[in-house]
């Protein structure tokens, strides 16, 4: 398995548990090297029994975390609880080892800083609020660092302000360490999954070509084959000198030209990439579509308030073509009906609605409406991406399609548009 499908599999939980196992690590061995040092260098009376039985908690503990990580999924209450256990350990090694008057009383700082990095807040004010019992448990007796009995109470005080300034540095690096190595390793994560999703979204557009390919082929064959039968057709009426054969073939022809013409703007109504968005209003689009359209069946505008007075930020050309196609729709719906476009806007929103009066779609064709290749048209009628293609290119640009279907009385589509930002005065507005 590459890296890239590690980290995939590991989630922030895992990782923040993997590097808390290290620290935990590093802490035992640090707290062993300070006992024998304190022990040797300063010749504490320390009970090591005790003292190394309470490390050798800590360390059972970590290898159970290692072998919990490696087999089963790491929850949050995992890290909250091991946390826990580690402000209940140091507690121990600081009571039995000078209690409030132990330097070292700076590591509950460490604990802290971790939880607040890796835990959500109830868990970390949870680990605060133990950290205030334990430390305040400390003060429950009379302690001190166990020296020796000749040694001055100002002997005390210099080592304990030394051991103040070495707890400080431990902690200080403690904290700068984890947090860093944690930074580093959520952002190669990051990295990767955002590689991996570079990648997944580059074989999902190669997928779509080649579905759009393979549909396109399907739809084109019909007519191209019509096409080259006419035109062998038309080569032998020219040798018997039958015009009229001729010109019905020519006619034929031409129809075909014009079917393919249209399955290929159909698949052209995606966003082009590279277009300029333009700026319009709604009224000025729902008017475009309109006159573009009338050829195809009976339209009619039904503006709402003031559509000239809002503009939005289009690819004009795609999303043209895409309406043109939705209106296409409902006027093959609508048979010899009417087809109302309508236009409207709020604060935030423009829309555009294109309501036919036809039959309506069973729910078994709307649960399937927006579907590639999917069509209730004829063969050759149509390849099924009008509404696909139309609404992607509506997420593109930031809308959203609706759609409303009634049987016996027909079918509203909504395409809903973000309003531009900072508009300049609209033609209504001059």
């Amino acid at each position: 398995m590459n890296r890239a499908a590690r980290l995939n599999d590991v989630g922030p939980l895992a990782i923040n548990l993997r590097w808390i196992v290290r620290l935990r690590w590093g802490a035992a061995l640090g707290q062993s090297v300070v006992i024998l040092l304190a022990r040797r260098i300063f010749t504490l009376e320390l009970p090591l029994v005790a003292l190394f039985a309470v490390i050798g908690i800590e360390l059972g503990s970590n290898v159970a975390c290692a072998r919990w990580q490696r087999k089963r999924a790491v929850r949050e209450w995992m890290l909250a609880a091991v946390m826990a256990l580690d402000i209940v350990l140091l507690t121990v090694l600081l009571h039995l080892s000078g209690g409030s008057f132990n330097p070292f009383n700076f590591l509950y700082l460490v604990h802290i800083a971790l939880a607040a990095v890796v835990l959500r807040p109830t868990y970390t004010w949870s680990l605060v609020a133990l950290s205030l019992a334990c430390f305040g448990s400390l003060f429950g007796g009379v302690f001190g660092l166990p020296v020796r009995a000749h040694d001055h109470h100002a002997d005390q005080m210099e080592m304990h302000l030394r051991g103040m300034w070495v707890a400080f540095a431990v902690a200080a690096a403690f904290i700068v360490y984890f947090v860093d190595r944690i930074r580093r390793a959520l952002a190669d994560r990051d990295a990767e999954l955002e590689r991996s999703r570079h990648l997944a979204t580059r074989s999902e557009r190669l997928a779509s070509l080649g579905t759009l390919a393979a549909g396109a082929a399907h739809e084109l064959a019909t007519p191209l084959g019509t096409i080259a039968l006419a035109a062998g057709e038309m080569r032998t009426a020219l040798d018997r000198g039958d015009s009229e054969s001729v010109a019905a073939d020519a006619r034929l022809i031409q129809e075909q030209v014009q079917r393919c013409r249209a399955i290929l703007d159909q698949m052209a109504s995606a966003e082009a990439p590279g277009e300029t968005p333009s700026r319009l209003t709604i009224g000025e689009l729902a008017e475009n579509v309109v006159e573009a359209m009338r050829s195809f069946g009976r339209l009619e505008l039904a503006h709402v308030g003031d559509s000239h007075a809002r503009a939005v930020l289009v690819p004009r050309r795609a999303l043209e073509q895409g309406l043109r196609a939705l209106v296409k729709n409902a006027c093959d719906a609508s048979r010899s009906t009417v087809v109302t476009v309508g236009s409207g806007h709020d604060s935030e929103w423009a829309w555009l609605d294109i309501r036919d009066s036809g039959d309506g779609m069973p729910p078994e064709v709307f649960a399937r409406l927006g579907e590639p290749f999917f069509t209730t048209k004829e063969p050759g009628a149509g390849m099924g991406l009008g509404v696909y293609l139309t609404n992607a290119l509506a997420e593109q640009i930031g809308g959203r399609l609706e759609f409303e279907s009634t049987l016996g009385l027909g079918t509203t589509v909504r395409f809903v548009l973000p309003l531009a930002p900072d508009e300049q005065p609209t033609r209504a507005q001059l």
